[in-house]
């Protein structure tokens, strides 16, 4: 799909000391009261929501069937990126879309179109027609801390423009996607989210995103999701120059087998488990490079696998067509292979 990209991709690339003495008291030099703490807080978060709030759109969708006939309509959030209509948002939110709205807090609604998924990262854009809209300010989640302020604006339950807070829990989970691949450094939070906040922006103090919004675990109390920003300013690249996200891909399956102690300690390797493989893609990468079913893959270029995630993490961002070096274990002997992935 071909998409005026230049605006995007150049938005994304520009993208109280306490005096003290000796005759003062115990009393005369205590901090700042908990109304005045509570009324920074309150300033943080309000300056956000003003800040940030009108980037912040609600998707509603006509979901259509295979045979395109109309099946339901579905809602979500998204956060505008840039002021010619682009729009964040997961690729759950806009799964089998036949028709896309997206709707400001103003009340103007627009008509929009789908520029690419990646169900892998659950991220996807889309563009309304319209120009000069309001964008919100991208950050860096690489420099994120655990316990500091997480704001999420969205659209819960169909209730627009709501507004919740919290802390961020954790950092570097790990969320399995609904396509089954693992999503790498996923922020966690204790953000209440629920059923409509799906692709709205996690942000931070200053207003900036730092993650989308994707997941929360039912039935649990403070555990939500976020993909972090930094995840999707790559997405974003990938999907409107092209269309989709470009990975590279072996050409197998596997399965996790675990290693005998002996053949560990004989073979010096660092995991007590392999991946053995289990099919190979006809005339596929695997295949080309000679590799068979039965062999145990235990390193990518040096770096030991104990699971087909290790496999997905090595492959993250690696060059179609570069050479590749796979360690394998076959008929109790290593050997040492040159795979060239291909296009997924």
């Amino acid at each position: 799909m071909n998409v005026n990209s230049g605006s995007l991709l150049g938005f994304l690339a520009a993208s109280d000391s306490l005096a003290s003495g000796e005759d003062r008291t115990i009393a005369a030099i205590r901090p700042e009261t908990d109304e005045a703490l509570l009324d920074a807080y309150s300033r943080a978060v309000v300056g956000v929501v003003e800040k940030v709030g009108p980037a912040v759109v609600s998707i509603g969708v006509k979901k259509r069937s295979r045979s395109r006939r109309a099946t339901g309509e579905g809602a979500g959030s998204g956060v505008i990126i840039a002021p010619d209509g682009f729009v964040l948002t997961n690729s759950h939110v806009v799964e089998q879309a036949g028709a896309v709205e997206v709707s400001l807090t103003d009340g103007h609604a627009f008509p929009a179109q789908l520029v690419g998924a990646d169900p892998a990262t659950d991220l996807a854009v889309v563009r309304a027609g319209a120009s000069g809209l309001p964008a919100a300010e991208l950050g860096n989640s690489d420099s994120l801390r655990v316990g500091q302020l997480a704001i999420a604006i969205g659209n819960p339950l169909g209730f627009q423009s709501t507004v919740s807070t919290g802390v961020i829990s954790a950092l570097g989970r790990a969320l399995r996607s609904q396509s089954g691949r693992l999503i790498e450094n996923v922020i966690q939070t204790d953000v209440p989210l629920n059923p409509g906040n799906s692709g709205g922006p996690l942000v931070d103090s200053r207003g900036r995103v730092i993650g989308i919004n994707t997941a929360m675990i039912m039935m649990a109390q403070g555990l939500s999701f976020a993909i972090p920003v930094n995840t999707a300013k790559w997405v974003v690249s990938e999907l409107v120059t092209r269309g989709k996200v470009r990975r590279a891909y072996l050409g197998l399956t596997g399965q996790v087998r675990p290693i005998g102690r002996r053949i560990q300690r004989y073979f010096e390797l660092k995991t007590a488990s392999a991946v053995e493989v289990v099919s190979v893609e006809s005339n596929g990468p695997a295949q080309r490079a000679g590799l068979r079913e039965g062999d145990r893959i235990v390193a990518l270029n040096g770096t030991s696998i104990a699971t087909v995630d290790d496999i997905h993490r090595q492959l993250i961002g690696w060059p179609a067509g570069s050479p590749l070096g796979l360690t394998i274990l076959r008929d109790r002997e290593r050997r040492e292979l040159q795979v060239f992935p291909a296009e997924a």
